[in-house]
C-alpha cells in the first residue's frame, strides 16, 4: 500500500486534531474532579510547593486550626480560598520603627 505525501499529511493532520481535543476533555475532567463546590482544590504535594512549607509546619497549621482542610478517601485537600485567606492572615505588616529624636539644648 503506498500512501502520497498529501493524504498522509490530512491523516495527521486529523489525528493531531483528535489528540487536541482528548487532550482538552482530559483537563476539563481533571479540573471537575478536583474541586468542590465549584472550588479548586489543592492537595499537601500543591500546598509544599506553594507555600514553601514542610510537611510538619502543614501539619501544624492544621492542628492549630490556621489552615482548614478536608479528607476525601484518607487524602487531605484545601480549598485555593481557604489558603489564600490563611495566607492573608499570616501575613504582618512590617512595624515601623520610630526614631527617637534628641531635643536640641
Amino acid at each position: 500500500m503506498n500512501i502520497d505525501r498529501m493524504e498522509f499529511m490530512s491523516w495527521m493532520e486529523r489525528i493531531m486534531d483528535r489528540f487536541d481535543i482528548l487532550g482538552e476533555h482530559f483537563e476539563n475532567t481533571q479540573k471537575q474532579k478536583s474541586a468542590i463546590d465549584g472550588e479548586e482544590l489543592l492537595d499537601s504535594q500543591d500546598l509544599f510547593m506553594m507555600l514553601k512549607v514542610s510537611s510538619r509546619s502543614l501539619q501544624r497549621y492544621r492542628s492549630s486550626g490556621k489552615l482548614p482542610y478536608y479528607t476525601i478517601s484518607g487524602k487531605l485537600y484545601y480549598k485555593l480560598s481557604d489558603v489564600n485567606q490563611f495566607v492573608r492572615d499570616s501575613f504582618s505588616a512590617p512595624l515601623r520603627k520610630q526614631i527617637k529624636t534628641i531635643p536640641d539644648k
